[in-house]
């Protein structure tokens, strides 16, 4: 595939407005408490036998809080917090093992926070233990298992502990090293521990190493940007995220001390993330998609280029046909064609995993239409491309009259040069793919009915 990226700054700004991530689709705002307990129990004891499992558990703590996340967390210094946490963690894969129907086969396994790296050593033992005894965890050669860490927060055994348990691939937040910007967010991270974490991670066999970085935070600049993002360079991470700080203190309370006018002008963010796409092309990191690099030989890469690629609500992934469960307070179940959401907070999840209910608050069924929109949008942000006859035989649809309006629709976007329409076939065109999810907007019917909703700037 060709992966040539192409930063048109008059298109961005002309395309530049708020829309989904689609880690789902339909996204999250989608959701309904039609959906309970009860039904998704239903989901789960009609699910496909043969279809392999991918596990996600949501470990909220943080000691720290810094003023950009908009993660769902719990930010304290007491530890022993972690413990009733866990046992309901525990708990709750019981009660979804006892309801699961067919192979408990896992390929794939994540810890998201939060701060994952929060719980001490014997627990993170302990959750292992207790996974591993309700699911057939495929073996370290075929299994993809990996950790959100933060640098701050580890011991000097901690990589060791998590590389004995299973993991196999991290990544960790850097955000960016100028201490001026990491005040005015309140992580105070050095280079000593990020990179000495990086170099034992890779010492211990972690096959993949990825790295976060945030543009557009207070008091970033072009010059100050490109010398964190060389150290990074440096150190060649398997992978590279570089997301867009989107400030909305009215939704996200941390958000509120960060005081606006120290934020970077627009004209700068762009030019920031010109900057870097040219530094991370000179390197040889190929654009995935939606704010995330990779070297060409990662999975990730090679992946997209054998077309095997997929989104999920981690991101892009190699392992599109695992059925996801979630455990832990909000996270979300993708079983058949179901989204299932847990509660939210500790005070709600605890009594009904207490109860022995699963916590599960809204979600949603997919209906025919959707399964056909989450196809493209899927194809389209995770390929670039979309041949019209493969969703027709998929859906038993004739695309041309499925789409009319849809196709309307990108008739400017090609004039614009973002893709290039020919009989039976969509091909994303170089100046597009920063704007893939303005493509993908197009075939979001519920964007279409204009249904309330709030998402970041696509840029």
């Amino acid at each position: 595939m060709e992966q040539q990226i192409t930063f048109d700054e008059a298109l961005i700004k002309r395309y530049d407005v708020a829309g989904p991530r689609y880690t789902s689709y339909p996204t999250a705002v989608q959701f309904h408490t039609g959906l309970d307990a009860a039904a998704y129990r239903q989901v789960l004891a009609t699910r496909d036998s043969n279809r392999p499992l991918s596990l996600y558990f949501h470990l909220p703590f943080c000691d720290t809080v810094c003023f950009y996340c908009a993660c769902n967390k719990v930010v304290t210094k007491r530890r022993e917090k972690a413990a009733p946490y866990l046992q309901r963690v525990h708990h709750e894969m019981q009660l979804v093992a006892a309801q699961l129907a067919g192979s408990r086969r896992v390929e794939q396994l994540h810890w998201g926070g939060g701060t994952p790296t929060f719980i001490s050593h014997d627990e993170m033992r302990e959750l292992m233990r207790v996974t591993r005894s309700l699911f057939d965890l495929a073996d370290d050669t075929q299994g993809e298992y990996g950790i959100e860490i933060d640098p701050r927060e580890i011991k000097p055994d901690t990589l060791a502990v998590l590389r004995e348990i299973g993991f196999n691939r991290l990544s960790m937040g850097v955000q960016d090293f100028d201490p001026r910007v990491q005040k005015a967010v309140n992580r105070l991270q050095s280079e000593a521990e990020t990179f000495g974490a990086l170099n034992e991670a890779r010492r211990l066999g972690f096959r993949s190493i990825s790295m976060d970085l945030i543009y557009g935070l207070p008091f970033q600049s072009v010059a100050s940007f490109m010398t964190t993002l060389d150290k990074v360079l440096a150190v060649q991470p398997d992978r590279l995220s570089v997301f867009n700080y989107a400030h909305l203190p009215e939704l996200f309370k941390p958000q509120r001390r960060i005081n606006a006018t120290d934020l970077p002008a627009p004209q700068v963010k762009l030019d920031i993330l010109q900057m870097t796409i040219a530094r991370l092309t000179d390197a040889g990191y190929v654009y995935i998609g939606m704010d995330h690099f990779a070297r060409p030989d990662d999975e990730l890469a090679i992946a997209q280029r054998e077309g095997k690629l997929y989104r999920n609500f981690q991101g892009y992934s190699t392992h599109a046909e695992c059925d996801l469960l979630g455990f832990g307070i909000t996270s979300i179940s993708s079983v058949n064609d179901c989204f299932a959401q847990n509660l939210k907070e500790l005070d709600d999840y605890y009594p009904r995993i207490d109860a022995n209910e699963l916590p599960i608050f809204r979600g949603i069924v997919l209906d025919a239409d959707d399964r056909l929109r989450r196809d493209i949008i899927i194809q389209l942000s995770c390929h670039f491309e979309l041949v019209f006859t493969t969703m027709e035989t998929r859906h038993n649809i004739t695309f041309t009259d499925y789409f009319s309006r849809e196709l309307q629709d990108l008739q400017q976007m090609q004039i614009d040069g973002l893709l290039q329409l020919q009989p039976g076939h969509l091909q994303v065109l170089p100046a597009g793919r920063l704007l893939i999810r303005n493509i993908c907007m197009v075939f979001d019917k519920y964007l279409r009915d204009k249904t309330r909703q709030r998402f970041s700037k696509v840029i």
